[in-house]
């Protein structure tokens, strides 16, 4: 109670007084404060590298690189470090030329084949997944890939003009499942399976739950199905090794919502705008930063280019399209009657009824059984019926050559004519009958 007592009086603890308390002195009449300047913001705008790897200009390594050899000015100023964030608005030039404007984000299915290493440049000199797509598809824009595969692996890997979508994608808290076909030698069963519903521990290395279906025994191989959202490296591999299995074979089938279909191998599609946007949705699109309103970069093709595109992918299917089928019925030029079914039913000797179905060729019909529809057809149909009465009639009222002056035609008119004259060869004198 002292002390609260003595604090309220202005005195302290030991008795003494408290120093008076200075208040700050008023400013001079006329004369106004300057305001006190706002820090401004470290990280406004983004970084030269980013920017420009996402025009498609390069990778960000090599924009660093470029920037290292003064080959990149910002506004009229060459750039000596990538340590520079650029805002909307700022002239960038490359090698004395602006800096191609943003694209649209774009991702791209593509059916990696076996041999080819998930990598812009190989210290070994191996074939590159990005080496293989420059020289079968010119056309295509600078890309990143979604996480990697292994070069004895084959299947979809998903690829994007879009870094920020790569790495977004990539991150296990996205929970896209990963699905796998695997081919395997070794003995396993399903029970050994499912332990790695739980999860499992390889070499002091932490494995996420995975979801490991056994589908055939194949002689001394297994075929197994796997499903995994985490993706760490070389994981289905160490997993299976772990259970005595030798992985032989791996085919990615599935990354998220995106499936391999029927895509062949070494071909690349890419995911329509609306599909992508619908499949990211509002929480991934904005994690990711990726950009639909930029205009895209490449002119549209013409109708007729893209109509011979889809021909040529649909005579390309296992299954043929209804369209390639008809239009390998019309170039035979077989005239056919069309078929109709006939369904029936009949029983089995047990006296089960069976539904039947009979594939007959429908009868066409006659020109004169088709129905007149039109006035002028009605008018020919007429004088057609009137000329095929006339015909009979005509040759009814056709007499022989005294009586018409007409010498009949052909072989048989002239042995008539012998005849008439009795001088048919082979005909008996009179007389001789009997």
């Amino acid at each position: 109670m002292t002390d609260k007592k003595s604090k309220a009086t202005g005195r302290r603890s030991d008795g003494g007084d408290r120093p008076p308390r200075r208040r700050p002195a008023a400013p001079e009449a006329g004369k106004k404060t300057a305001p006190t300047p706002r820090a401004e913001k470290t990280f406004e705008g983004e970084r030269i590298a980013k920017v420009m790897a996402r025009a498609g200009a390069c990778s960000r390594r090599d924009a660093e690189s470029w920037i290292a050899e003064g080959r990149v000015a910002v506004n009229g100023e060459v750039l000596a470090s990538p340590a520079v964030n650029v805002r909307e608005g700022d002239r960038i030039e490359v090698d004395g030329k602006p800096l191609a404007e943003r694209e649209p984000t774009r991702l791209f299915l593509f059916h990696k084949p076996v041999g080819l290493v998930t990598s812009a440049k190989d210290p070994e000199g191996r074939d590159t997944v990005f080496g293989f797509l420059e020289r079968r598809y010119p056309d295509l824009p600078r890309l990143v890939s979604v996480g990697r595969l292994d070069i004895n692996t084959e299947g979809l890997l998903l690829l994007t003009n879009d870094g920020g979508l790569a790495r977004t994608l990539e991150l296990p808290a996205t929970g896209w499942a990963r699905r796998y076909r695997v081919r395997a030698h070794g003995e396993i069963d399903q029970a050994q399976l499912d332990r790695l519903k739980d999860g499992v521990t390889v070499d002091d290395v932490d494995y996420a739950p995975i979801d490991a279906r056994l589908d055939r025994i194949q002689g001394a191989n297994a075929w197994i199905s796997m499903t995994l959202r985490e993706g760490k490296n070389r994981e289905i591999k160490r997993v299976l090794e772990h259970l005595g299995l030798d992985v032989n074979r791996l085919i990615r089938l599935s990354f998220g919502p995106f499936q391999l279909g029927e895509i062949g191998e070494g071909e690349i599609e890419e995911v329509r705008l609306k599909t992508l946007r619908e499949q990211l949705g509002k929480g991934l699109a904005e994690l990711a930063g990726v950009d639909f309103s930029s205009p895209s970069r490449e002119p549209s093709e013409p109708e007729h280019i893209l109509a011979e595109e889809a021909r040529q992918r649909a005579q390309k299917r296992t299954r043929k399209h209804v369209s390639v089928l008809r239009a390998q019925h019309e170039d035979k030029g077989e005239k056919k009657p069309r078929a109709r079914i006939e369904r029936s039913a009949t029983s089995d000797r047990k006296g089960r009824a069976v539904a039947v179905e009979k594939i007959v060729a429908a009868r066409r019909r006659s020109p004169a059984e088709e129905p007149a529809t039109t006035r002028n057809a009605r008018h020919f149909r007429a004088e057609r019926d009137a000329r095929d009465d006339a015909a009979p009639r005509a040759r009814r009222e056709t007499g022989s050559f005294e009586e018409t002056g007409r010498r009949p035609r052909g072989r048989f008119g002239e042995q008539r004519e012998e005849r008439d004259r009795g001088e048919f060869r082979g005909a008996r004198p009179a007389g001789d009958e009997g």
